[in-house]
């Protein structure tokens, strides 16, 4: 699934409190563009809020000073000017207050959601959601200005909004529906018929909530997400230098400027509502002011007075999007289990997580980036987030664990947890890292005001059952209204004589347990209230120490995948390793998973999955990925796999890898060895199809006795590509083909006979040209090329020499390997040598089956020549390894479509050893003539590259891509629905099978359809049913149904007015009923 077109951001700005998270956030927007998730060029700034309470306004202007002042720097100015506004999209993100779930704010609060459709795997926050709705489904269509978007909310928006930009001036808020009884603790819009805000409402009174209605009853609530014109956003940015506006500013705090809290929607956005009164609006003052800061209120009152003059004359309007949904994320820890979990879900949820024992976990649970060993039970409501566990751990319904590693297991283990919130923090202190934990109920209220509770209870319960004092958590100079859970000092941060860890805490639950004994070092300890403790989070540490545990359980996933044969890709997984730097274990447990498999698919697998990782690191430098792969270097590694150890082979083969990690041109080169590793155990694979191969003997036939073999070509009608290891063995496979006559004849054969000297004579082409190639191997040494099909500087002839030469390997007629010389071997065996002619009457690359058909006829001859003869069954299997002996690989459905006469389907099993089946399909009487005067080829040309387009297949096979998993399995299953076409006698039918098969094709491999062919498709288009490249496309034949019978000389025509087309010819085809013919001419001298 691709995502569709987003903005492309000028500049994104996170702004964060604390000084000290500048970078660590920078870090992470860098991530996120290397993820993709931020266009390429757009320039990413974290920046801190000038101070602590600045509020959303002050963080808006100082965010977008920045934003001005680096674009004007870029665009060469020494000043900062608001020009550089002009063709600029700016995301102003804010990362808001602290968050008592997560250390790194709500923008970073990890959510249940995968996307298995990105490029690069990682745990989803709030941030990548906000980031996703501003750039593919709030943003578009947007004129240049300014976004401003909180992330103190989860946000739900439909794709297309429908907010329309036209005619557009001023300011927009984007709105989203809540209910009446939601609105009264939060913020509402008042906006008239055409969509201009007449007033903002926070906590409004019923009366006031009532007039926001609609006519559903929902009211639009303040999302947290606003929109400037440049024209709008320049007055504000003027303002940075008027006081006292220019305290929200890092250059105003830096000129000694009094700081200012400055509300973004209600000082700078509600002067601008149609309904505001002046005076009213100075008077007022912002919800995120609070009572003690009665000071402020002249300060505030100049800062509102000059918005006021700037910014009332421009319009806010409001954007309703009915479709979408808002929660904000509060201090609630029961709100936030609702929004982590779904109550009525039949099953837990698990994302980026590895679970030994998932049936533990009961329904409504939610477990994300987490690693769970052992019997660990999660009753429902429950969520586990950044955990290794190792059982038997018991938590029970209501409760969030956060961060929690295999070292605070035990601690877990016989305590029953319910609604409790139990955490790990990693905080710095005077520079050195530690650890502590925070322990509070899921009821616990993190208002200053009010009586509190603790651990679900009231304080002086908790006091009681505990044999806490209160003197124990506050100073007796704190006043009673400020003691509660922010300022107490529970969490033990040093102990003088051993290390913390939950059970420092867990000691509440159960107080007389021990004695008192956990009360007196509870005591004993140095403890930080959770205001301290946020001072010294350390969220670098926080980040890292995630990062780590999403890895180590995704090594768990690559190996289970693997391991279980799932087809789930890992390439996203991958990017993420290489992306942040850690490919190295990823790598280790690939060699692991190669070197321990007892299946050699899996090895296969797991060894194109390194090749993919070093093109990953190459990071599409250093050329192709397809490319050679014999480089001396990686003989050792590739003798050892040829000879089974696989165990040695992988080994070597990481070895030799390490020597090549230094340069882009190094690792891909590196990669193509190892998908040619890959291919050594691919082919072993395949040889197992050697259990079908047996003969027969029969009379040898006397020296100079021709045995011929002829052949019809084969047409693909479905299912092509399911047939080609490593999917014939791992998917199954099944092709339905035809046997064809092209021209009236039947276009491939081969004939053989013996001859007295012992010696192999081999010629190469066409029966008629006495000029053909020959070749006379006298030795061993001159078979020694069998498996170099592709040899560089022997002339095109040599692929053909080879497959003659492995020919007489496999029939099992000369051993390469033998003691005895070549002649010591024919003399023993036959008395003499042989002489062998194949030939192709077809052109090089026609997509018909060539070369697997000529390798069926080649080795029929043979055996009969040699007083053998092979059933047909056997035969197809005798190609398959005939074609891993000679390296070229491919499929079955070649020989299947060749060998065998008529209509008929071809399938293997998803297992080894692999076994290829035939069944005839059987068609309505008179319906194969009717096929012959409506089929037709049409030769376009264009030389079809088959072996590189095999290597992609190949490539995104086992990289398990969704779209060609899903088009793999589409392919077998559309050649039933062709069948049953034949079967009815159904042209239509059956050109509709060929039009999607070629689309199944062209997703198979993409580039598999030239331009010039693409055009001749186009021009026949009116008059055909379907039409296909035949094979694997790229040119070659191309096959079609004609609405009319007998077509050839008007196809001609509508081809002849056509440009650009080439050297194309068209010829007729019909349905060969014969298949592989066999017969013993009288003698002859042998040429």
């Amino acid at each position: 699934m691709e995502q569709p077109r987003g903005v492309d951001w000028t500049v994104i700005i996170l702004t964060c409190q604390y000084k000290d998270s500048v970078q660590v956030f920078q870090r992470e927007l860098e991530v996120r563009q290397k993820r993709e998730q931020i266009p390429a060029g757009t320039l990413l700034l974290a920046v801190e809020d000038p101070e602590t309470r600045v509020g959303s306004g002050g963080a808006t202007l100082n965010a977008l000073l920045v934003a001005a002042e680096h674009l004007s720097a870029r665009a060469g100015f020494t000043v900062v000017t608001s020009d550089v506004l002009h063709s600029a999209w700016i995301l102003i993100l804010h990362m808001g207050r602290d968050f008592p779930f997560d250390d790194c704010g709500r923008a970073f609060t990890c959510l249940p959601v995968e996307k298995p459709w990105a490029p690069v795997e990682a745990v989803v926050c709030n941030l990548d959601c906000l980031l996703d709705i501003m750039t593919h489904r709030l943003g578009p269509g947007s004129p240049p200005g300014v976004w401003v978007c909180s992330t103190d909310m989860l946000l739900s928006v439909p794709p297309n909004p429908g907010i329309s930009w036209h005619g557009f001036r001023g300011a927009r808020v984007i709105a989203l529906p809540g209910s009446m009884a939601y609105a009264r603790k939060h913020g509402v819009y008042l906006s008239d018929s055409q969509g201009f805000v007449l007033d903002i409402y926070y906590q409004g009174t019923d009366a006031e909530i009532q007039r926001c209605a609609r006519p559903d009853g929902r009211v639009p609530l303040v999302s947290g997400i606003a929109f400037f014109s440049v024209e709008t956003a320049e007055l504000l940015l003027a303002t940075h230098v008027s006081p006292p506006l220019d305290a929200c500013t890092y250059m105003g705090l830096d000129s000694g400027a009094r700081p200012v809290q400055l509300s973004l929607f209600f000082d700078i956005l509600l002067c601008m509502a149609r309904n505001v009164d002046r005076e009213a609006f100075l008077a007022g003052r912002p919800p995120e002011m609070g009572q003690s800061d009665v000071g402020m209120a002249g300060y505030l009152q100049g800062t509102r007075a000059k918005l006021w003059r700037e910014l009332h004359d421009q319009p806010l309007t409001m954007a309703f999007v009915s479709d979408g949904s808002y929660t904000y994320l509060t201090s609630s820890a029961s709100e936030l289990l609702c929004c982590l979990t779904l109550p009525g879900a039949p099953t837990a949820q698990m994302v980026h997580s590895q679970v030994e024992e998932p049936q533990l976990l009961e329904a409504g649970s939610s477990v994300v980036s987490c690693l769970l060993e052992g019997p660990v039970q999660l009753g429902p409501g429950s969520v586990l987030q950044h955990c290794h566990l190792r059982g038997p751990v018991n938590v029970g319904s209501g409760c969030f664990l956060s961060g929690l590693d295999t070292a605070q297991s035990e601690a877990l283990h016989g305590v029953q947890l319910h609604d409790l919130v139990l955490q790990e923090h990693h905080v710095r202190l005077h520079g050195s890292l530690g650890r502590v934990f925070t322990l509070f109920g899921r009821l616990d209220s993190w208002e200053r005001q009010g009586t509190g509770t603790y651990l679900n209870m009231s304080w002086s319960d908790f006091f009681q059952k505990t044999g806490i004092r209160d003197w124990d958590l506050w100073d007796p100079e704190t006043p009673p209204a400020e003691r509660g859970l922010l300022s107490a000092r529970l969490f033990p941060m040093l102990h003088p004589s051993r290390a913390l860890g939950p059970r420092d805490l867990l000691w509440m639950l159960d107080p007389q347990k021990d004695g008192g004994e956990a009360l007196q070092a509870w005591r004993a300890a140095w403890r930080l209230s959770w205001e301290q403790l946020q001072l010294c989070v350390d969220r670098a540490a926080t980040l890292a120490s995630r990062r780590d545990l999403f890895f180590r359980q995704a090594l768990h996933k690559v190996r289970h995948v693997l391991e279980a044969q799932q087809d789930l890709s890992l390439r996203p997984l991958m990017q993420a390793a290489v992306h942040e730097g850690c490919p190295g274990p990823l790598l280790a447990t690939l060699d692991q998973v190669a070197a321990g498999a007892g299946d050699p698919g899996v090895a296969a697998r797991a060894l194109s999955c390194v090749a993919d990782v070093l093109g990953c690191m190459a990071e599409g430098c250093g050329g192709l990925r397809s490319g050679p792969a014999a480089n001396p270097e990686w003989l050792r590694p590739f003798s050892l796999l040829e000879g089974g150890d696989l165990l040695r082979g992988v080994e070597a083969l990481a070895q030799e890898r390490d020597k090549w990690l230094s340069r882009p041109a190094l690792l891909v080169r590196a990669a193509r060895h190892y998908e040619g590793a890959g291919q050594i155990l691919i082919r072993q694979a395949v040889m197992s199809a050697q259990h079908f191969v047996s003969t027969e003997p029969v009379e040898l036939p006397a020296p100079g006795q021709w045995v011929v073999a002829e052949c019809p070509a084969r047409v693909d009608f479905s299912g092509g590509w399911s047939d080609t290891p490593p999917l014939a063995y791992e998917l199954g496979g099944a092709v339905l083909g035809l046997a064809v006559r092209v021209d009236g004849r039947r276009p491939i054969g081969a004939k053989a006979c013996r001859i007295p000297e012992p010696e192999l004579w081999l010629a190469v082409g066409s029966q008629q040209d006495e000029t053909a190639m020959k070749i006379v191997c006298r030795s061993l040494d001159d078979l020694q090329d069998y498996c170099q099909p592709h040899a560089p500087g022997q002339g095109t002839w040599i692929s053909a020499g080879a497959l003659l030469k492995a020919a007489f390997i496999c029939a099992g007629i000369v051993r390469v390997r033998s003691e005895l010389s070549l002649s010591e071997q024919l003399l023993r065996a036959f008395g003499g040598g042989f002489e062998l002619h194949t030939w192709s009457e077809l052109p090089h690359g026609s997509g018909l089956g060539t070369s697997s058909i000529l390798a069926g006829a080649t080795l029929a001859a043979l055996q009969r020549a040699a007083g053998r003869v092979m059933g047909t069954e056997a035969l197809i299997h005798a190609v398959l390894h005939l074609e891993q002996v000679l390296t070229t690989g491919g499929g079955w459905q070649d020989q299947v479509g060749g060998l065998m006469p008529g209509i008929k389907v071809g399938r293997s099993r998803a297992q080894l050893p692999l076994k290829v089946e035939v069944e005839e399909i059987t068609v309505p009487e008179g319906f194969v003539q009717k096929l012959n005067d409506h089929m037709l080829l049409v030769y376009t040309g264009k030389t079809r590259l088959a072996r590189n387009l095999l290597q992609d297949v190949l490539r995104s096979w086992y990289a398990r891509l969704p779209a060609v998993v899903e088009n793999a399995h589409s392919l077998v299953q559309q050649t039933q629905q062709c069948a049953e076409a034949f079967r009815k006698g159904s042209l239509p039918l059956l050109g509709q099978c060929l039009t999607s098969y070629w689309e199944q094709k062209k997703c198979m491999a993409p580039g598999c359809e030239p331009l010039a062919v693409r055009r001749m498709m186009d021009v026949l288009a009116p008059h055909v049913h379907g039409q296909s490249l035949a094979g694997a496309g790229g040119g070659g034949f191309l096959y079609l149904l004609t609405k009319e019978p007998q077509q050839k000389k008007a196809l001609e025509a509508v081809l002849a007015k056509t440009e650009g087309l080439g050297n194309y010819s068209v010829h007729l085809v019909e349905v060969d009923t014969q298949g592989l013919s066999l017969q013993l001419l009288g003698r002859e001298a042998s040429t």
